[in-house]
C-alpha cells in the first residue's frame, strides 16, 4: 500500500484529518481528546532563534532569565503553550512562524520555537540555540476516533512496534513458512574407499 504524504501547516493540521484530507496524521499536542485518538512519538526541544551576530549568539545554550531583556516575536500560528510570556512580545504579530523568522532574521527580535520550525524556516544570517527551560512541544500520530479502518490500524500496529509477523495485527495473513533447504545426498565414492591412518 502506498503511503501519500500531506504537508500541513500546524494550526491547520487537525481540521485537515476532519476533512478526511488525510487517515491519520503526525501533528502537535495538545488535541481535541473527545474527537481524536493520539499516540505521543516524541517531544521535541525549544530552541531561540536569533542574529547570527547576536550578543547571545555564541552561548551553547539559554535559559529564558537569560532572555528576558528581548523583544520577543510571538507569531499568531505559535504551537507553544505559554503560561507567561518570558519576554516583551513585539506589538505587531506576524501570522507565520516564517514572517516572524524574517523580522529575526532583520534584528525586530528573537522567535522561540520547536528545533524543527528552527530547522524548517533556517536562513545563513539566523542561527538557534536550546532554550532548558522553555515550554516543550509534543508531537503524536493522531487519527479521528470514529474513522479508524483497517489501514489506520495498520499503521497504529507500526507505530506501537507490530511487525507483520506480529499476532495482534489487522488484516495480515499468516506469513508463509520459510522454504525448506534441500540438502543434496553425497556423492557416491569412486572405487573402494581407503581408511587414512593417523
Amino acid at each position: 500500500m502506498e503511503l501519500r504524504l500531506v504537508a500541513a501547516e500546524d494550526a491547520q493540521a487537525a481540521d485537515e484529518l476532519l476533512a478526511s484530507q488525510a487517515d491519520a496524521g503526525l501533528i502537535r499536542l495538545p488535541v481535541d481528546m473527545d474527537t481524536f485518538h493520539a499516540i505521543s512519538l516524541y517531544t521535541e526541544a525549544t530552541v531561540v532563534v536569533l542574529p547570527r551576530d547576536h550578543a547571545l549568539a555564541e552561548a551553547e545554550e539559554l535559559t529564558l532569565a537569560e532572555l528576558a531583556g528581548e523583544t520577543m516575536l510571538h507569531p499568531l500560528d505559535d504551537v507553544l503553550t505559554w503560561t507567561e510570556m518570558p519576554a516583551t512580545v513585539l506589538e505587531h504579530r506576524p501570522a507565520t512562524t516564517s514572517a516572524a523568522a524574517e523580522l529575526a532574521a532583520a534584528s525586530a527580535g528573537v522567535l522561540i520555537v520547536p528545533q524543527s520550525l528552527a530547522r524548517l524556516h533556517h536562513r545563513r544570517d539566523l542561527t538557534y540555540k536550546v532554550v532548558t527551560d522553555a515550554p516543550a512541544s509534543s508531537v503524536a500520530l493522531v487519527w479521528i476516533q470514529d474513522q479508524q479502518t483497517d489501514l489506520v490500524e495498520e499503521m497504529i500496529g507500526i507505530v506501537r512496534g507490530r511487525t507483520a509477523n506480529s499476532s495482534r495485527g489487522r488484516g495480515q495473513t499468516p506469513a508463509a513458512p520459510a522454504e525448506a533447504k534441500t540438502r543434496r545426498a553425497p556423492k557416491p565414492a569412486k572405487g573402494p574407499q581407503r581408511r587414512r591412518g593417523r
